[in-house]
């Protein structure tokens, strides 16, 4: 039996509620910190609840007020900033316990988490059973962990820490901590791609073809992690994303299908409270990964999903090996869990259509599903294909017959009405903004386009502000393999202010080989 089995559980710990000094209060001030959404709590060091409960600057705490409470972590202030009686929170912890300036706050010391024995007891390379994966998930989804801890257990399970088991073990686990929706239809299809490749919004395209069609879709997509933009920023520049499980509900039983914000769904709030801590520490593991995408495929109450898996030298994934590898425990944890999966393998050799950053690339769908000559190609090729292959998956098309079925629904406008049908119920479909600061990058040799760097380019995007300026990004303006000249554009980069726009240049201008050119 493993060391993790052998540790007191949970119900073993001594009960400490009566040794705690009573509670100490202090007067709210807002700062207005913004902290993501990490819940710090701010106090004088030398204020009279520091001195007598003997905090420190990280001591974890427990704050209430009017009648909630939660964890947070504290940061000790040693100026006038706050008066001996006030202490302040971050913008996160407001919002959770809807306090307002001048509300008394109780802070006490946080409880210890039982569940921290089992990271460390991953860290030192054990396997996790699943009552212990099952606290872990538990104590993250109820916020007792602090950024610290989290990052503590994605950096314990990084690489290929997680086996089979413990990511069957870690899936179940983020499932159940959520809600689950059911749907009164036998198929409910779906569509994911890992991630790694800019400008890959298929998903905006895929979904109303496959709705469109008569397959129901209810998608939930990620905001950006480590990209310039997720689908749900891109869609976020047409329509609303946040909806609630019962409008999400409502807008699928009306148009067949949605394009939403999985976290204000709340279909695995585990992981996206993860997913806080993976964004800076720009990483994830092959287990956590799967755990993740699956929980929330499944939380859906998917039953059928195409899995697009770009691979090239600059993507997320690097190698066939991997791909193949990823492929096959997406396929078997899906299939324990009761989800059908298709694996396709796509080129991820350089970005997906031109723009890179949400207004940009609801720009290139907008194109291409207007039938607009502007639209590129490979956007419109690619969504074709997976849009095929879950119409195959779900029995809407023959096996070979889905991706013809899907250029015809795109061809005849059923595709552009059902997608501006899902955006109205919505909330209502918008323009995309525009950028107000635009410079080109030229070529400083001409020759032959040989390689295009997918993290670089988005780094640039990211770096002009996207996509917390959804306007930012970058334009594409040349294809691999394509002829150029000295002086051409190869790129252009949007931002929102001059500060932004000289960051992203600097870093060009650092850089070589963001786009390779061979004479």
């Amino acid at each position: 039996m493993s060391s993790v089995d052998n540790q007191p559980h949970a119900s073993d710990a001594i009960d400490h509620k009566a040794e705690r000094s009573p509670p100490s209060r202090l007067v709210l001030r807002r700062l207005g910190v913004d902290t993501y959404q990490e819940h710090i709590v701010y106090m004088r060091a030398d204020c009279h609840v520091c001195r007598s409960e003997g905090f420190e600057a990280r001591s974890r705490v427990r704050v209430s007020t009017g009648g909630k409470s939660l964890l947070a972590t504290l940061n000790v202030i040693k100026s006038e900033l706050l008066g001996l009686d006030e202490a302040s929170l971050s913008e996160a912890a407001w919002v959770l316990l809807a306090a307002r300036d001048g509300d008394v706050i109780e802070v006490t010391h946080a409880e210890p988490v039982e569940s921290e024995r089992f990271v460390r007891a991953k860290a030192y390379g054990e396997r996790l059973p699943d009552r212990a994966l099952s606290a872990i998930v538990n104590d993250i989804a109820n916020g007792l962990y602090s950024d610290l801890h989290l990052a503590a257990f994605v950096t314990a399970c990084a690489g290929n820490r997680l086996d089979l088991d413990e990511t069957i073990g870690l899936t179940r686990a983020m499932i159940a901590v959520g809600d689950r929706i059911s749907w009164p239809y036998p198929i409910v299809a779906d569509k994911h791609c890992v991630g790694g490749l800019p400008g890959n919004r298929t998903t905006m395209l895929v979904v109303p073809i496959v709705a469109a069609l008569g397959l129901p879709i209810p998608k939930t997509s990620s905001r950006s992690i480590t990209s310039p933009a997720g689908t749900a920023d891109t869609m976020e520049t047409l329509a609303p994303v946040n909806l609630d499980l019962a409008t999400m509900r409502r807008v699928v039983e009306r148009e067949g299908g949605c394009i939403v914000w999985g976290g204000n769904a709340r279909l695995s709030p585990a992981d996206d409270i993860l997913i806080r801590v993976e964004r800076p520490l720009d990483f994830d593991s092959e287990g956590q990964l799967v755990a993740s995408v699956l929980s929330k495929k499944l939380a859906a109450g998917a039953t059928h999903a195409v899995f697009d898996l770009p691979v090239g030298p600059t993507a997320k994934v690097r190698s066939r090996e991997a791909a193949k590898r990823l492929g096959e425990r997406l396929s078997k944890v899906g299939a324990i869990l009761g989800l059908n999966a298709r694996i396709l393998e796509t080129d991820g050799s350089q970005p997906v259509g031109r723009g890179i950053g949400p207004a940009l690339e609801a720009r290139d769908v907008l194109a291409v599903i207007q039938q607009d000559a502007s639209g590129p190609t490979d956007l419109r090729d690619r969504a074709l294909h997976l849009a095929g292959h879950l119409l195959e998956l779900g029995g809407r098309a023959r096996q070979g017959e889905g991706a013809r079925l899907a250029a015809e629904a795109l061809e005849t406008g059923i595709a552009w009405e059902k997608f501006q049908a899902i955006c109205e119920a919505q909330g209502g479909m918008r323009a995309p903004p525009r950028a107000e600061q635009l410079h080109p990058v030229v070529a400083s040799s001409g020759g032959r386009v040989a390689t295009m760097d997918n993290r670089r380019l988005a780094k640039v995007a990211k770096l002009a502000g996207a996509p917390k300026s959804p306007a930012a990004g970058i334009d594409l303006h040349v294809r691999l393999e394509d002829r150029v000249e000295a002086g051409q554009p190869l790129f252009t980069v949007h931002a929102q202010s001059r500060g932004e726009l000289a960051y992203a240049l600097n870093y060009v201008a650092a850089q070589r080989m963001i786009i390779g050119i061979v004479e």
